[in-house]
């Protein structure tokens, strides 16, 4: 199996064929597997399949036949528009496309005079990143099929080639990308639960006496709605609050603490199940709400990026990832857009520093740390 790559992506036969078509070919391939990227961003969250059925208007259903299902030109072509029904497609679609385009023709332009298999392996990594972006972006979500997916497709790829993490022998190269999976997956779990010991606890003021809403589904506030799915991460978080009256559907009580997880709810020293709750009206000045530094979507991130970039990698996209955090809050701050800040997930930080790093990231360790990144 070995020689056989060695042999498809010999960089003699790759030579035979000037340089600068295969720019072109891994640009027109780019902008085609960024056609299926949109797919899985529209489909994944929703839990449907990325095969069945065919691309399809969102709007009116229509069956999108493949000589409208050109990559950008398609796009660009009918304005934005379907060619059935007229309705608005997403610049979004135009947008991925030719990001993955030119992101497929930056691997080759950076890899591809020394390794043509890393120019290929480290595109469809980045359409991996690409994909994880976008989703993370718009449901606050990374699919475990891109996640964990990741981390077993670059165990798998960097035991057939280990060139990628600079070894030269497989269980060498299978060593690198496990380690990359454990500190990945190990470091931001730690920043997680220390995040969680440090600052998993929201205090909101509220004006005096404000009606505070436990519904079925969600938390409601006097100013915002907060489906219980964005609250609660684990069986332990608790929403807590010291309320003057509390009223049931059934029964009301007079100034008590209500404490409320996901298994349990505490009125005072009464406990019930909130499968038993379908109503809950309180009144109160502030409210103590659950929250993470982190999700676990982006720890199972991680492993998958170190998965492909090794130890090293994942170290640097963790450091280089909050300080990009921080620039980007200082500037949503200094816009008077502070509550964007709150809003954007961490994923795409995580994503753009694994991006840095595989464009230059270790020179630019070398540059800001004076010295290499030591072990092996």
């Amino acid at each position: 199996m070995s020689m056989l790559f060695d042999n498809i992506f010999s960089p003699h036969n790759w030579e035979t064929v000037p340089f600068h078509f295969w720019s072109l070919v891994f640009f027109v391939f780019g902008s085609m597997v960024g056609s299926f990227l949109n797919v899985c961003i529209y489909r994944m969250p929703l839990d449907l399949s990325v095969v069945s059925p065919p691309s399809h208007c969102p709007h009116c259903k229509y069956a999108i036949p493949f000589y409208l299902n050109v990559p950008l030109l398609t796009w660009l072509s009918l304005r934005g528009r379907c060619k059935n029904c007229g309705a608005p497609i997403s610049a979004r679609y135009f947008i991925v496309e030719l990001f993955t385009g030119l992101m497929f023709l930056a691997c080759w332009l950076a890899f591809g005079y020394q390794a043509p298999w890393h120019a290929l392996v480290y595109s469809i990594f980045l359409a991996g990143l690409i994909a994880a972006t976008f989703i993370d972006f718009e449901h606050f979500i990374i699919p475990d099929e891109i996640t964990i997916g990741g981390a077993v497709a670059g165990f798998i790829i960097s035991v057939f080639m280990p060139s990628l993490h600079g070894v030269q022998k497989h269980s060498e190269g299978a060593v690198m990308s496990l380690l990359g999976i454990a500190a990945g997956a190990g470091i931001v779990y730690a920043v997680l639960r220390l995040g969680k010991l440090l600052f998993g606890r929201q205090k909101i003021k509220l004006p005096p006496d404000s009606k505070i809403i436990f519904s079925e589904t969600a938390l409601c506030l006097p100013d915002k709605e907060i489906p219980y799915e964005e609250i609660f991460y684990r069986e332990t978080d608790t929403i807590v609050l010291q309320a003057r009256h509390v009223e049931l559907v059934d029964r009301g009580y007079p100034a008590a603490s209500v404490r409320l997880s996901p298994s349990t709810l505490k009125i005072g020293d009464e406990r019930i199940s909130p499968d038993d709750v379908a109503h809950l009206e309180a009144s109160s000045n502030e409210i103590v709400l659950p929250r993470e530094a982190m999700g676990l979507g982006d720890v199972k991130f991680m492993a998958g990026i170190g998965a492909f970039i090794g130890w090293k990698g994942a170290l640097f996209s963790l450091m280089a990832s909050s300080v990009i955090g921080a620039a980007v809050g200082t500037i949503l701050i200094l816009m008077h857009r502070r509550e964007w800040s709150s809003r954007m997930p961490y994923g795409p930080y995580i994503a753009f520093a694994a991006v840095i790093w595989l464009f230059g990231g270790e020179k630019i360790w070398q540059m800001v740390f004076h010295a290499p990144l030591m072990l092996p």
